[in-house]
Formats: C-alpha cells, sequence, structure tokens
C-alpha cells in the first residue's frame, strides 16, 4: 500500500515540523518552568524497542524531580511528581518531544505505544507483531479505552492496526485522540511503566 510504504512518513515528517512550530511557544514556556522545578533537567529519556525491536532513546518532558530520601534513594512518584509536572502530564503535553523521535524516524505520529524492552521476551509470535511497524506517539488502542484494557485486549488492539493502516484510520486516531486530550480522557498513566506483574498477570 503506498500510504503505508511511503505517504505515512511524509505525513509523520510535516505534521511533526508544523506541530513543533505551532507550539514552540509553549514548549518554551515548559522547558523554563521545568528546568526551574526540575533544578536542571527538563527532559525524560528511556530506551525503548521500535521497528523490528530496534532500540531508540524515547524522549518526554520529565514530570518529576529527583528528590531523594535520607538514605538516597529515589521518594514515591506522587511525592516527586511536581505542580507544573502534573499539568504537564494531565494535558500529555510530556509527549510533545517525541514530535523529535518522529522526525528522527524513531516513532510515527500513529502507532502502537512502544513498551518496555523487557518485555519483549513476554510477547507471543501474534503479539510481537506490533514491532512490524514504528511506534506511535497515540494509537488505536489508546482510542479504545486504553486505560481500562487488559494486556491481551491492547495487543489485539494493536495488532489490528497493523494489519489495517490506512490514510482514513490515521486521521481517525488522531481525531480521537485530540478529543481525548481536550477533555482530559483517557491520558496515558504512568508513562507507560506498568509493572511486569502487571504484565504477566493480564496477558
Amino acid at each position: 500500500m503506498l500510504y503505508k510504504r511511503s505517504l505515512k512518513r511524509s505525513f509523520d515528517i510535516l505534521f511533526s515540523l508544523i506541530a513543533l512550530i505551532l507550539l514552540s511557544p509553549m514548549i518554551t514556556i515548559v522547558s523554563v518552568a521545568l528546568l526551574m522545578t526540575n533544578n536542571g533537567s527538563i527532559l525524560f529519556v528511556q530506551e525503548r524497542p521500535g521497528l523490528k525491536t530496534r532500540a531508540f532513546k524515547i524522549l518526554k518532558f520529565k514530570t518529576m524531580n529527583d528528590s531523594t530520601d535520607d538514605r538516597g534513594k529515589l521518594l514515591a512518584d506522587s511525592d516527586r511528581l511536581t505542580a507544573i509536572g502534573n499539568v504537564v502530564r494531565k494535558t500529555s503535553f510530556d509527549e510533545v518531544p517525541q514530535l523529535i523521535n518522529v522526525l528522527k524516524g524513531d516513532m510515527s505520529i500513529i502507532g502502537p505505544r512502544p513498551l518496555m524492552p523487557e518485555y519483549l521476551p513476554l510477547y507471543n509470535k501474534e503479539q510481537a507483531r506490533r514491532h512490524d511497524v514504528r511506534p506511535g506517539i497515540t494509537g488505536w488502542a489508546q482510542c479504545n479505552g486504553r486505560n481500562s484494557l487488559s494486556w491481551q485486549e491492547k495487543f489485539k488492539h494493536d495488532c489490528y492496526y497493523v494489519d489495517n493502516i490506512s490514510f482514513l484510520l490515521d486521521m481517525k486516531i488522531l481525531y480521537v485522540t485530540i478529543k481525548l486530550v481536550l477533555k482530559s480522557e483517557g491520558i496515558y498513566k504512568n508513562n507507560d511503566v506498568e509493572s511486569m506483574e502487571a504484565f504477566n498477570g493480564k496477558n
């Protein structure tokens, strides 16, 4: 399919460039605010498996500081989540730096969300097909009750997308995602770092 082979990548590049330009004033404001509240670090960088499971560094705005207890151990997430970080996360603005990942070719605007590399050995053959396409900033699972879905349901939606990629489906996902963000519904919880126990228990 022409869209899947070439036009989708062209759309990704064009959309990302336009989005970064339009959002640049807000990106600047958020960056300065995080620079002040996070004591210098504004980006969260973590390795994730991408197309054909090739590793890449995913970028997010860092919503938590690095505060530690008396023993040097990081405090609980709830204690490290900053006020500005909470707003950034609730509005899904923490995902905006991934537009850079899209420009680099690590990700697509639309595709299965990239999960932790520790999960790779746990996929069955069908579930592993989610890596046949570039991971996305948002995807079909995110439009179908992401936070209430079991792992099996999430992967079923991911594989459906892999088998049915089209311009119309991408536009539908983009529309639904924008609507959910504006309503503050279906926000990605816990920065997509679900526990291995949850994976094993629901897979």
